[in-house]
């Protein structure tokens, strides 16, 4: 049992999606975030019912940010109206059926007339939990230059920029994007060990949002490392719906009061270790999978329900501490206030 999860963690942390039916069980409903909330006398707002649907009640945005060879970054002259003339990163709304991969794609070749290849996502953004941003990076494979006698509908130009001063941007947004992809290709160039591994979102179909945690504490009296694993139906990893009516932080939360209780000891959340999602069974949902870790030890954070920590093998154990010492070892969770 306890195996199988282990099993599970290593393919997380490769970047593979989970098989089988544990991958969806769900320890934390919106039925039961409401039933939650009742209990405190707060009347919910959320339809436990809801079910991510692309373009109606869910919205996921890529960005590509991509670099040449002399550190310039790839730049696009918006056409849209309200925006027209400014510069920005190649970016728009994932259409119906797209995975996260070829929406990037199709936005780098309409809005730049380049062809490129994802390498690995940098980060996800939230709104809230029914809007996500997907930012990746990559190189170009093909494709020339949209010049401004090539100007459409989808953008003006494109241009490979060295200075970002130079240009009016439509969004001061994507600055912290440039910089992460920056500090991104400097630690490829140089081979820093403390990054994350390249890494795109793996494809699997999942009919809600879910949030899923690997949560980390070491055992004061061995120093070893131990994972939390939930028993709904079978061991797996804590999974909790993301709610669309709160922010990232405020369902975090609350899943770790549900699990530990009220007082729960201090913990950081320091990243994503995966991304999932794939439309072609007709579901929109996806599985975000988050590192969590305790600064206090085992033997001070009670739990609560059907939970138990396990201790990991010395290896699995290993690679979760690099994560989580290294700033840069998880994609980066931001969440928009």
């Amino acid at each position: 049992m306890p195996d199988t999860v282990e099993s599970s963690l290593i393919k997380v942390l490769k970047g593979l999606p989970l098989s089988g039916e544990e991958a969806e069980i769900c320890d934390f409903s919106l039925e039961e975030q409401n039933e939650a909330l009742e209990t405190q006398g707060i009347q919910p707002s959320i339809d436990p019912n809801y079910k991510p649907i692309l373009g109606e009640t869910v919205t996921y945005i890529v960005v590509c940010v991509i670099l040449n060879e002399h550190g310039d970054v790839l730049m696009i002259q918006e056409a849209k109206e309200s925006c027209a003339g400014k510069w920005y990163l190649p970016a728009g709304r994932m259409e119906k059926g797209e995975t996260i991969v070829d929406a990037c794609k199709r936005e780098v070749i309409e809005e730049t007339g380049l062809e490129c290849e994802c390498t690995t996502l940098l980060m996800v953004e939230s709104a809230s939990g029914v809007w996500l941003r997907f930012v990746l990076t990559g190189k170009i494979v093909g494709g020339t230059l949209k010049t401004p006698a090539q100007a459409d509908g989808e953008s003006l130009q494109a241009k490979w920029v060295s200075n970002l001063a130079e240009l009016t941007l439509r969004g001061s947004d994507i600055i912290h994007l440039i910089e992460k992809a920056r500090a991104y290709a400097h630690a490829r160039k140089t081979r820093d060990p403390n990054w994350h591994p390249d890494q795109i979102p793996s494809l699997r179909s999942y009919s809600q949002l879910l949030l899923r945690l690997v949560i980390v504490v070491k055992r004061k009296a061995t120093n070893r490392v131990h994972i939390l694993l939930s028993e709904r139906t079978s061991w797996h990893l804590p999974t909790c719906q993301i709610n669309p009516g709160k922010s990232f932080h405020s369902t975090l939360r609350r899943f770790m009061v549900d699990l530990f209780g009220a007082e729960v000891p201090t913990h950081k959340p320091h990243g994503l270790l995966s991304v999932e999602h794939d439309p072609k069974e007709g579901k929109d949902g996806a599985c975000l999978t988050l590192l969590v870790s305790f600064r206090a030890p085992l033997e001070e954070v009670p739990i609560i329900g059907k939970c138990v920590w396990h201790e990991v093998s010395k290896d699995l154990g290993d690679k979760l501490l690099h994560r989580i010492v290294s700033r840069n070892a998880t994609f980066q969770f931001h969440v928009i206030k």
